[in-house]
């Protein structure tokens, strides 16, 4: 072993430590690794750099790109549209019809973006056909990552496999390659959900009301102002209820009317009642003031918190979003959108206490208080969705059927080779900007540049462990010791190797990790390395049996979900899928 090679897996240890416990987010690791091999001189800059000018990373941008237009332009609204009226008239057919439907889209879109989009529907879809959103959401979650082997563009893991091949001087996937390996794996993924994974969801339906959904009900009260109270004739501002006391002011009764989410200069009066919104520690801190009489028993509704124009409403934070890693105090939530926030709902709880403190996380739930046009500019800004409701103003139709245009013929010349598929999606990109489907302010709100820095920086690594000898070291040590193994044992291992990986890391740093050792373990023993990669791209989107990739981080608070349940559910999916794929891997790709 060389100093070079001892270092770059001490660096490769220190990586997995980090994505895996996420003490900074996977994209700041990454970058840190890239920083790491050149400091240490185990790549040259030139080589340390390439990544973010590789065909994998500028053909993302371009789907990415695309894939907003699609979004902006309400063709995925009317496909949904068309499951709601299909699924109305069959109700038998509601989950294997919602499956299908994620399932084709994710196959051509991101993921992700489509089990984003599928979010809202789904909800609204449960609540009219009175079907529990649980058993939805997570199907609807599983068939997105399904679909990830369909098509070379269903996920951004499978480019950055191809990617990696590129670069081990083997052919790049081809756009529909994966298909025969794909399809059978989402629909008998599709099939186990429909008559076992199902029944292995619990039955957690959601509370009838938003307020109880968010355990509000035990954090409202009526705080009356006496005609001797130190509240009496300051402005609400002034009262220090939220600076002092973290209480939130939802609505001013006085003379028999009802003020709700009054502004910050809004004059207390003697006789008013607050309704306030806080911790019970808070609510009973505030009985100190002077002057006051606190009501924690009061009757209070959702019907009390809307009115007037103002409404409650659940919203989703989404991916991509600038707010991710925020506080509501810092982005200045209130005064941009003039939105009440109430309380915040993830997947470890109900938080009440400290929200404009709290730093909000991708998929986290808030309850917020607003008239429809403040709660459609949430919308509209693409930072969060709004849960069961579909704003049709925000879709630019004009431009639908141009948009699908464009990305079907980006699609057919880049698969047939016409130019390549990454220049395709490239042209396909610039075309969506030139005919105006989306502007470019809205299409690079959606680019993940997360994912983009991720997938620069670990090419690098993957470059050094070539470079190094790391690659081959670590292949001689698993060669030696499984030399005399049937090659489907040698599958087998990188497989579950890579689902492993894939659970606390991203899906793409995993196989970045694991696509190296693989291929030159497989030159090694003079196997075909081939059917090695397409198995580690296929356990890389494998991710069922924790809630941690962002498609199942979505639903998981919408769903009311635990962490066991998606092990519970997860775990024979990941079975079928590592049987599909070792029955089939080997026939297409022989050793």
């Amino acid at each position: 072993m060389t100093l070079s090679i001892l270092i770059l897996l001490i660096i490769l240890v220190a990586a997995l430590l980090f994505f895996s416990f996420e003490w900074v987010p996977p994209d700041v690791t990454a970058l840190g690794v890239l920083l790491a091999l050149v400091i240490f001189r185990l790549l040259p800059i030139e080589q340390a750099f390439a990544g973010f000018g590789s065909d994998t990373v500028m053909l993302l941008l371009g789907l990415l790109i695309m894939t907003a237009a699609l979004m902006r332009t309400g063709v995925v609204e009317v496909v949904s549209n068309r499951l709601l009226q299909f699924t109305n008239k069959h109700p038998g057919s509601l989950l294997p019809a919602t499956m299908l439907a994620v399932g084709i889209l994710s196959a051509f879109i991101n993921n992700t973006a489509a089990a984003a989009f599928f979010l809202p529907v789904i909800l609204g879809l449960s609540r009219r056909a009175r079907f529990n959103a649980s058993r939805l959401l997570m199907p609807m979650a599983f068939a997105a990552i399904l679909a990830s082997s369909v098509t070379l563009i269903s996920t951004s893991t499978n480019m950055v496999v191809s990617g990696l091949m590129s670069q081990a001087g083997l052919a790049p996937i081809g756009i529909f390659e994966l298909t025969p390996l794909g399809v059978p794996i989402l629909i008998l993924g599709m099939v186990y959900m429909v008559f076992i994974g199902q029944r292995l969801i619990p039955d957690r339906p959601a509370p009838p009301t938003l307020t109880e959904t968010f355990g509000l009900r035990p954090y409202l009260a009526e705080v009356q102002i006496k005609p001797d109270s130190t509240l009496a004739g300051v402005t609400l501002a002034q009262s220090g209820l939220g600076r002092n006391y973290d209480l939130t002011v939802l609505a001013i009764l006085r003379d028999g009317k009802r003020q709700l989410a009054p502004p910050a200069d809004a004059l207390l009066q003697a006789g008013d009642a607050l309704l306030v919104d806080g911790p019970s520690e808070s609510i009973l801190k505030s009985m100190g003031i002077p002057g006051i009489a606190v009501h924690e028993d009061a009757q209070i509704s959702d019907l009390d918190l809307q009115g007037d124009g103002q409404r409650l409403a659940e919203v989703v934070l989404l991916p991509r979003s600038p707010f991710i890693g925020r506080t509501l105090k810092s982005l200045q939530v209130r005064e941009r959108y003039q939105i009440q926030v109430l309380a915040i709902n993830r997947r470890t709880g109900a938080i009440h206490s400290k929200i404009a403190d709290t730093r909000l996380q991708m998929g986290d739930v808030l309850l917020v208080q607003g008239n429809h046009k403040q709660i459609t500019a949430l919308q509209a800004d693409n930072i969060f969705d709004v849960l069961g409701v579909m704003e049709t103003n925000r879709f630019n139709r004009k431009r639908a059927w141009t948009v699908i245009s464009i990305f079907s013929a980006a699609l057919l010349i880049g698969s047939a080779k016409i130019i390549s598929l990454p220049t395709a999606m490239l042209l396909g990109a610039f075309m969506v900007f030139l005919t105006k489907c989306i502007t470019p302010e809205e299409a690079y709100r959606q680019v993940e540049w997360k994912v983009l820095i991720l997938i620069g920086c670990m090419l690098a690594l993957g470059t050094a462990m070539q470079s190094t000898g790391t690659a081959q070291y670590l292949a001689d040590r698993l060669a030696a010791l499984v030399g005399a193994w049937n090659p489907l044992w040698l599958l087998t291992g990188f497989f579950a190797l890579t689902v492993l990986l894939t659970q606390p890391m991203s899906n793409q740093a995993a196989a970045a990790v694991v696509i190296p050792v693989a291929l030159q373990t497989a030159i090694q023993l003079g196997l075909n390395p081939r059917p090695f990669a397409i198995m580690i791209a296929v356990a890389a989107s494998t991710s069922y049996l924790t809630p941690l990739e962002p498609a199942c981080l979505m639903v998981y608070g919408p769903g009311h979900y635990r962490f066991v349940d998606f092990f519970k559910v997860g775990g024979l999916l990941t079975l079928i899928v590592y049987l599909v794929a070792v029955l089939l891997i080997p026939w297409l790709y022989p050793f």
